[in-house]
C-alpha cells in the first residue's frame, strides 16, 4: 500500500526563524572536480541545511512525539557551477545500518550512491528526480546530491534516523565519488583504480506506508 505524493498532501513548511547549517566552498575543496578553477575561486556559501524541522504531516514515523527517533530535514541548494562541475553536497556514508529517504520539494536532483567493499567500489547508481519524486538510499551506500540545473534552486527534504551519524572521510579521501557530474556530462574520478559502470534507477512516485526501515 502507498500514500499519495507530497503535492497531494499540500505540505507547508515554514523555515522562518530557523537557522541553517551552511556548507561553504572551503568545506568542499577536497571533493570537487575542477581543481584548476579552485585555485582562484573565493570562498562562498553553497547550500543550507535545516535540521530537525517539524514535519508537515503526522502519519509517518517521526511526525509525532511517540516516534521521534526519525528526523525530518530540509536542504536548499541554489543553482551554481563550481568551475565545470554542478554544485553538489559534500557526500557521506552512514555509520551503522541506516538508510535515508529524500523527497524533492522543488527543482531537480541527482542522487549518486556508491557501495564500497574491501576498499573497492562494487556498485554505483544515480537517481534523477524532479519535484515530488522520492529517492531511497540503502544502508551501506556513500551518497551525494547534485543540483543539475543552472537556473533552478533545489529544495529537498529527507527522513533519517536521529541515531544515524555521518562519515565524510571515505569520499573526501578519494577526492569525491567515483563520478563527477559536469557540463561535459559524467566524468570518472581518476583517484579510483576500478570504477563500475554507472547504472540508473528510477525514482519512486509514492511514499512508503511507513519509515520503519530507516531505523537501522
Amino acid at each position: 500500500m502507498a500514500i499519495p505524493l507530497a503535492k497531494k498532501l499540500k505540505m507547508k513548511i515554514n523555515l522562518k526563524g530557523k537557522i541553517p547549517d551552511i556548507r561553504h566552498l572551503d568545506d568542499m575543496r577536497d571533493v570537487l572536480y575542477d581543481q584548476k578553477w579552485l585555485k582562484t575561486a573565493p570562498d562562498a556559501e553553497l547550500y543550507y541545511m535545516y535540521r530537525g524541522i517539524k514535519p508537515p504531516h503526522l502519519f509517518i514515523g517521526g511526525g509525532d512525539k511517540k516516534n521521534n527517533d526519525l528526523r525530518y530535514d530540509i536542504t536548499i541548494i541554489p543553482a551554481k557551477t563550481l568551475g565545470k562541475e554542478f554544485v553538489k553536497t559534500k557526500g557521506h556514508q552512514h555509520i551503522g545500518n541506516y538508510g535515508e529517504l529524500y523527497i524533492v520539494l522543488n527543482g531537480k536532483a541527482i542522487y549518486l550512491a556508491q557501495k564500497r567493499e574491501n576498499k573497492e567500489i562494487t556498485d554505483i547508481f544515480a537517481i534523477k528526480a524532479k519535484k515530488d519524486d522520492i529517492a531511497i538510499i540503502p544502508p551501506g551506500y556513500e551518497h551525494i546530491t547534485i543540483n543539475p540545473s543552472k537556473k533552478e534552486t533545489l529544495k529537498m527534504a529527507n527522513w533519517v534516523s536521529e541515531n544515524c551519524r555521518n562519515n565524510y572521510q571515505p569520499i573526501q579521501k578519494m577526492g569525491g565519488a567515483c563520478y563527477f557530474y559536469t557540463e561535459d556530462g559524467w566524468l570518472k574520478n581518476k583517484n579510483y583504480k576500478k570504477i563500475p559502470k554507472l547504472r540508473f534507477k528510477k525514482p519512486r512516485k509514492t511514499m512508503p506506508i511507513d519509515l520503519d526501515f530507516l531505523r537501522g
